[in-house]
């Protein structure tokens, strides 16, 4: 009697924390910039510069090696992406605001907070290229 009664507190618990525990991300432009700050992180710069919209002034190439030559990512989990705030939208666009977690930003509490203009393409938001650029520090060059 005693296992069921423990059994139904521990029911009921998980009952009451299950909204509590599923992911916060409910916004499909808070997911698109979170899942463009994950492909980064793990490296994967050829899939990242595919989900990122305004591309043509950056090959794939040109994008994956300044990538590479970066040393700054986004930080890990819960302090990746913080602060996520929509701003304005219209059908096209979507202008946000989230303070982004850092790692290899020296002299910095590794968070950079800046808005970020998304792009509803092929049925989804994507990060605009710059943005991501200016975040990762890559300075823009000119063809020769």
């Amino acid at each position: 009697m005693l296992r069921i009664l423990f059994l139904s507190c521990c029911l009921g618990l998980l009952c009451c924390a299950a909204p509590a525990l599923a992911d916060p991300r409910n916004d499909p432009r808070e997911q698109a910039l979170s899942d463009s700050l994950d492909l980064w992180r793990e490296g994967r710069y050829e899939q990242l510069y595919g989900t990122l919209s305004h591309r043509s002034a950056l090959t794939r190439e040109r994008f994956v090696q300044a990538m590479q030559d970066t040393d700054l990512r986004p930080a890990c989990c819960f302090t990746k992406l913080r602060d996520f705030r929509l701003i304005t939208e219209n059908r096209t666009t979507a202008k946000v605001y989230a303070r982004i977690g850092m790692e290899g930003v020296p002299g910095t509490d590794g968070a950079k907070s800046r808005e970020f203009t998304l792009d509803h393409e092929e049925g989804s938001w994507k990060m605009r290229l710059n943005d991501l650029k200016a975040l990762a520090g890559i300075k823009s060059t000119k063809k020769n």
